[in-house]
């Protein structure tokens, strides 16, 4: 079964930087799609990196410049660097996973999900 992890959270000042890993085992996919999704207290969860198999990746405007979602193959994680943290970044962090070539931020694409990790950024 697939199974995604995650790792990384943490509390960090503002300005600086975190970087959060997503363990994926289980999948047979020859085509799939990963993101990142965070929710904040009384917010929406919002989708914000998405990255698929052919490399392309969709940020949102929120981190656009400041994060970057990547795919290491070996280690067949997905990574998340995030520099320049703001406080609202605060949030619960998710990783996504599914089949097919699709780099989207829409929840309702991905079946699987990792168990979400605390990211507290104080100012």
């Amino acid at each position: 079964f697939v199974q995604l992890v995650l790792s990384g959270g943490a509390s960090v000042q503002a300005g600086r930087s975190l970087r959060l890993t997503c363990a994926a085992s289980g999948y047979t996919w020859i085509t799939w799609s990963m993101a990142w999704f965070r929710q904040a207290p009384g917010m929406e969860r919002e989708g914000f990196a998405g990255l698929d198999s052919t490399l392309s990746t969709t940020y949102a405007d929120s981190v656009q410049g400041r994060f970057t979602i990547s795919h290491d193959n070996a280690e067949n994680t997905l990574d998340l660097q995030m520099n320049a943290l703001r406080p609202e970044d605060t949030a619960i962090y998710y990783c996504a996973a599914d089949e097919g070539d699709i780099a989207t931020l829409n929840p309702s694409h991905y079946g699987y999900w990792g168990q979400g990790t605390q990211v507290t950024v104080s100012s």
